[in-house]
């Protein structure tokens, strides 16, 4: 093992620690902004602290210049806000009320990247954390969890990505543990990391995800450009998991992303000259047959997003893909979406979206997971893959097919939730790109395929896994019988004797 899967593990390990402060208070999906606001805080005041004393070599006690500096940089910590600060004071009868005040001076501080990050936290809360005596108590702990030495997040000790891996191993935890709630903030990782390598952001892109929930999928996706030349745009209409996505950005570097507290679907705020910013790359993993989406207000959407037809008001899957092609670079863009199996066979309005998309020369690749891979839902779960380049006009307008996988028997059983594995994940990489029939995994089905099957996209029609059962050595069962009840007639005169004994 290598000192540096050793220290992140310590730091996940301590951070983790940290949460028995709030067990049995409230759940996970309470207490988790608690646990990661406070982890922010105290990356940027060891961030603050690191530079500082580095600067502090060039200028000595000169704190105004060393200041300037540093706030030039990348962020203000203003004075007394900072983590070491509040551990100072942890025995204040106010501490709660303290931890607000500075959180806000922060947050004044740095409106362009962290403004209204923290409105929905409250340290103060008799609600939350009990009254003053216990919630005293909770915080003074929790500042002491955080002020060990496995939590110093100095740069100078750690890298970059052990923080911002330690943000999505608290997540992770936290989803495991709210169970049905999770589906506000999380994707599991290697999902993400799927979508995001099927969309295929290249040096340069403009990427979006409009349901990022804690920012897990744009994490990914940036990753997958490979280079640092990429921008990152999100929409959520959750403020605190807005909350989650804007923290998550600072940890990896992304200050520049530009995050919306918006709902997507009925009031989208990633807009330019009244019209729907353009994106090369889209993900997301939305929520599920979302219902009050919004349908009342579609037939009149400003931006014209559902000219194919309008979603049933209790199911939004279409909305958001709806959303998301209109959003997408014309003749270019990307789009890649996780959705329930529903809206590859619902009929009705779904059906003739769907219908629609597909005589469009839209849709690339449909591709099915394993059941039971998210802490929300058992439900196996597809992804969709919507590539505008197929349209007329674009390099791939000669493309007339779509490629099915079924890779839902691909997985790592888990007591509570599967899990998707590398080696899993690689074999559905190659089969898109390879994108040929392979027996009982993949198919690649004409635009006539999906005309004769009324553009129903359920995968069993396409793709063929029925395994026949072996023939069955009547001969050899009847001799594997006949032993068995020998042995079992042996077993049972063996009990006789003894019962005999015993009676005796």
């Amino acid at each position: 093992m290598t000192n540096e899967a050793i220290k992140q593990q310590d730091v996940n390990n301590a951070a983790w620690a940290a949460c028995d402060t709030f067990r049995g208070v409230m759940d996970a999906a309470g207490y988790k902004d608690y646990i990661l606001v406070m982890l922010f805080l105290k990356y940027i005041s060891d961030v603050w602290k690191d530079h500082y004393e580095e600067y502090r070599k060039q200028y000595g006690d000169d704190d105004v210049r060393i200041r300037r500096k540093l706030e030039r940089e990348r962020f203000i910590l203003p004075k007394d806000a900072s983590f070491y600060d509040l551990y100072e004071k942890r025995n204040e009868a106010n501490i709660g009320e303290l931890i607000n005040i500075a959180l806000d001076s922060i947050e004044t501080s740095n409106k362009s990247k962290l403004e209204g990050v923290f409105r929905n936290i409250d340290f103060n809360s008799e609600a939350n954390l009990g009254k003053t005596k216990d919630r005293n108590r909770r915080l003074k702990m929790l500042l002491e969890d955080f002020h060990k030495p496995q939590l110093d997040m100095r740069p100078s000790r750690i890298s970059e990505d052990v923080i911002g891996n330690v943000y999505i191993y608290l997540i992770e935890r936290f989803a495991s543990d709210a169970g049905k709630k999770a589906g506000e903030f999380y994707t599991p990782h290697k999902v993400s990391e799927l979508v995001a390598k099927l969309c295929k952001p290249k040096v340069g892109a403009r990427i979006c995800d409009p349901a990022c929930g804690s920012g897990g999928l744009l994490i990914e996706a940036a990753k997958a450009v490979g280079d640092r030349n990429y921008s990152i745009y999100g929409m959520e209409v959750n403020g605190s998991t807005w909350a989650l996505c804007r923290m998550n950005m600072f940890l990896h570097g992304a200050d520049s992303a530009r995050i919306e507290w918006c709902n997507t679907l009925t009031s989208p705020t990633l807009v330019e000259n009244d019209r729907l910013m353009k994106f090369d790359n889209i993900v997301a993993n939305p929520p599920f047959s979302l219902d009050k989406w919004g349908a009342d207000e579609a037939e009149a959407d400003t931006y014209n997003r559902f000219w194919r037809g309008v979603p049933p008001k209790s199911k939004g899957d279409y909305a958001f893909i709806s959303h998301m092609i209109e959003a997408a670079v014309e003749k270019e863009g990307r789009v890649a979406i996780v959705v329930p199996h529903g809206v590859l066979f619902r009929g009705a309005a779904e059906g003739r979206i769907r219908e629609k998309l597909i005589e469009d020369n839209l849709l690339d690749a449909v591709i099915g997971l394993p059941g039971n891979l998210f802490p929300t839902t058992s439900i196996p779960v597809a992804i969709l893959v919507f590539d505008r380049s197929r349209e007329k006009g674009g390099v791939n307008e000669d493309r007339k097919d779509v490629l099915f996988i079924d890779a839902s028997q691909d997985y790592q059983p888990g007591k509570n939730q599967n899990a998707l594995m590398d080696e899993n994940m690689e074999k559905i990489l190659n089969a898109y790109e390879a994108r040929q029939t392979q027996e009982k995994y993949a198919h690649l089905a004409s635009y006539d395929e999906l005309k004769e099957n009324d553009f129903n996209l359920n995968i069993p029609r396409y793709v063929d896994t029925f395994e026949e059962e072996a023939e069955i050595d009547i001969e050899a069962v009847q001799q594997e019988i006949d032993t068995l009840e020998g042995e079992l007639a042996e077993v049972r005169g063996k009990m006789a004797n003894l019962l005999k004994e015993v009676a005796a």
